[in-house]
């Protein structure tokens, strides 16, 4: 490029005295050290931890109670905090962009992907116009984890030695992957490096991955054997990805469930009558515009756009990050961005602008607000702030109503263009046109079927016949299609009529892989027509398995693990001609895949069973494992130490229960580190019932009794029951005590 875009400088100064004073030499302001705060700062942090409790269950999960809100959210922080509090940590570290200075240059580009969208000083002006009310929260939010951290001088943080009330308009909405990771970190690097940068496997979509998202099922009073709504909260994140607590409040807070470290709402949960549970969604609402670029005379750069051409905006963004020796150094960036937004890549001679969702506000108030409504009036008056671009909600409540519905940020667009693809930038056809009012949106609410659901595939499928029809909304409304898992649920959602806790619990767990049951009869067809000989023989024996096979996944099942092995070694070679021919892996797998790639497939998956395991006839839970060794985000595995074996499998294959798992450097077990993370049933009614698992347990400290005491009960979905009621948690109480104590 004409223009150098980054500088790097050194800064000579140890990292524990940038830490420890030199705030103004770092992109964002460090702060002060955890030790110094001022008197009145800590004596208003005591006065607000006299009006918390923090009850501990005999599971360690945290019940804490406040005279109003914005006591139990800080309550709720330092119960976050000292369950992990590195995870905190590093979740704001990613969302403020300054991983890199705890992790290195390796980050950077994160950073700087991040750091495009999210600016401090907007963030700290944001704080500024928020409604009153939500300041509070925010303040509490600080003093709580900035409590935590004054009352445990041990705990030494990489990097936020003190948290400010601004900083959670950076992480407001708590799904596992927002809309800013669509921006391929290869591209980014190439365009503001100045370098050619090949995209990774990962970023291409060649690789075999487990498929983030979740499921979620709602039923009504209709089709329960009691007349009471029920609610399937399944999200599939990776493991440890969330605190379960229960939140109360004197305010009328009182929500129960799973929220994302270092939040201060419950992002999949219930209160006492209303539940909410979030897949991530298929919609396109992030977009990208290829944009023509002129530069004048002197060296300006305009874009053009109809007629006329714009000034491109350019920006000084500086990032530290960590050195091998501990010293901090700054590299500075000008980026490029339109009104359509930054610049990210660079594509045939075009500059991509990256448009996306930027409410933090809007995004913080619908998240805390949806955990204090009252039924499905007040829930959609919540989502009347169309703050929540990711994810599918489904919608349980004690009045009975059910509900399927779609993100609430959905830009209009002219249905004429491809919004799949980079859109021409210079055509003002193609620009946003507002937003589609919630009664617009694809939905199903109260549907007659008497239930809904999403498995992070299509909308057209949510409520059987009562779903939204396709034909009826713009192509943007999805581009997901179906995946494996949806039929599965549809199969559990119709085999009876009268549903219980205990029968929902089953149909989330039921063993039959819609995948393989679609896939494998192409296989043995495949064998059938090989001509007798030496390879055919070969193969009889894996084919015989296979052919008396079920489709249901077991520990003791050798079919299942022949099956995913067959089924991952098929899915590599045709990952790109999928993708080339616009179809999903598994239409791909059973409309194209040819006899001869079937059958390599499947040699090559009893070979490796072979080798790694001595017999191609291995029981699935010899292999599929659960394994937590250390508090460690990125834990490393081994097949010398514990470990418990898991009956499900990927939900690729179908599996509702999903557990996302594989080999690791120097193993040969498959150990799991995403899918179900957080599971409970809710029963909506005069007074509500739920049950729940967390993977593992609530802690993440390895000496705590709660870091893997659930974890056998994880993996045979055996939900505990949920101490919602304060005469539920009599007799079940390990400790109770104000933070701080």
């Amino acid at each position: 490029m004409d223009e150098a875009r980054s500088q790097v400088r050194h800064e000579g100064l140890s990292r524990r005295g940038v830490l420890g004073g030199a705030a103004a030499i770092t992109a964002v302001a460090v702060g002060t050290p955890a030790g110094a705060a001022v008197a009145p700062d800590l004596a208003r942090r005591r006065e607000r931890a006299a009006r918390v409790t923090i009850t501990r269950d005999d599971w360690g999960i945290p019940h804490v109670t406040g005279r109003t809100d914005a006591d139990a959210v800080f309550g709720m922080m330092y119960a976050q905090a000292e369950d992990d509090f590195d995870r905190i940590e590093r979740n704001y570290l990613v969302s403020l962009g300054r991983l890199a200075e705890a992790e290195g240059p390796t980050a950077i580009w994160q950073d700087l992907r991040q750091r495009l969208f999210v600016d401090p000083a907007e963030l700290k002006r944001d704080f500024a116009r928020s409604p009153a009310w939500m300041r509070e929260l925010m303040r509490a939010w600080a003093d709580g984890l900035n409590h935590y951290l004054a009352t445990h001088p041990e705990v030494r943080p990489r990097v936020l030695t003190r948290f400010e009330p601004w900083m959670p308009l950076s992480f407001s909405e708590g799904s596992i992957g927002g809309d800013i990771e669509r921006v391929p970190l290869t591209q980014l690097e190439a365009f503001y490096d100045g370098r050619a940068v090949p995209m990774t496997e990962e970023e291409r979509g060649l690789l075999f991955r487990e498929p983030q998202g979740s499921n979620g099922m709602a039923i009504a009073p209709s089709r329960t054997r009691d007349g009471r709504a029920l609610l399937l909260i399944n999200p599939h994140t990776s493991f440890f990805f969330r605190s379960e607590q229960h939140v109360t409040s004197g305010e009328g807070l009182n929500a129960y469930g799973a929220a994302t470290w270092g939040q201060f709402f419950i992002y999949q949960g219930f209160n006492a009558n209303t539940g909410w549970m979030h897949t991530s969604s298929g919609v396109d609402n992030v977009d990208e515009f290829a944009e023509t670029i002129v530069t004048g005379a002197d060296g300006t750069r305009f874009y053009r756009y109809g007629e006329a051409l714009r000034r491109v905006v350019s920006k000084r963004i500086t990032l530290s990050f960590r050195t091998e020796a501990g010293d901090l150094e700054k590299r500075t960036f000008i980026t490029f961005a339109t009104h359509h937004g930054p610049i990210v890549r660079e594509a045939d001679g075009k500059w991509i602008a990256f448009a996306l969702m930027n409410k933090p506000v809007e995004a913080l108030q619908q998240s805390f607000l949806r955990t204090k409504t009252r039924d499905y009036a007040d829930f959609l008056k919540v989502a009347g702030f169309k703050a929540n671009s990711s994810n599918n909600t489904l919608f349980a409540s004690s009045k009975g109503e059910i509900a399927f519905l779609m993100p609430q940020f959905m830009p209009i667009r002219d249905d004429r263009f491809d919004y799949r693809k980079p859109v021409d930038g210079s055509d003002p056809a193609t620009d946003w046109r507002g937003l589609h009012s919630l009664r617009s949106l694809p939905q199903a609410v109260n549907p007659r079927t008497g239930w809904a659901f999403n498995s992070n595939n299509w909308p057209w499928t949510a409520a059987g016949p009562d779903s939204p029809r396709a034909a009826d909304y713009p192509r943007y409304f999805d581009q997901a299609g179906e995946n494996p898992r949806g039929p599965q649920a549809i199969r559990v959602l119709t085999a009876r009529r009268h549903f219980t806790p205990r029968t929902l619990i089953a149909a989330a767990y039921d063993p039959y892989l819609t995948a393989f049951a679609r896939l494998v009869p192409g296989l043995v067809a495949a064998w059938d027509r090989l001509p007798a000989g030496e390879r055919k023989a070969r193969l009889a024996g894996p084919i015989g398995l296979l052919r008396g096979w079920d489709y249901r996944w077991g520990v003791r099942s050798a079919a299942t693990s022949l099956a995913v092995f067959w089924g991952e070694a098929l899915w590599a070679p045709l990952a790109q001609a999928a993708r080339d021919a616009g179809m999903s892996m598994w239409d791909y797998l059973a409309e194209r895949a040819t006899d001869p790639q079937r059958l390599t497939a499947l040699e090559a998956a009893a070979d490796r069973l072979t080798l790694d395991f001595g017999s191609w006839q291995v029981p699935w839970g010899e292999i599929n494992r659960f394994q937590r060794n250390d508090g460690a985000i990125s834990q490393a595995f081994d097949d010398a130490k514990p470990s418990i074996p898991v009956p499900f499998t990927s939900g690729q294959w179908g599996s509702l229960a999903s557990f996302g798992a594989r080999r690791w450097p120097g193993t040969k077990r498959y150990y799991g580190t995403s899918g179900n993370s957080f599971v409970a049933v809710v029963e909506f009614g005069p007074r509500l019932r739920a049950w729940a698992i967390t993977a593992g347990g609530a802690s993440g400290h390895p000496e705590s009794p709660h870091f893997n005491d659930q974890a056998a009960r994880y993996a045979r979905g055996d939900l505990r029951p949920v101490y919602f009621h304060p005469g539920e948690l009599r007799g079940h109480i390990e400790r109770s005590y104000h933070p701080g104590q």
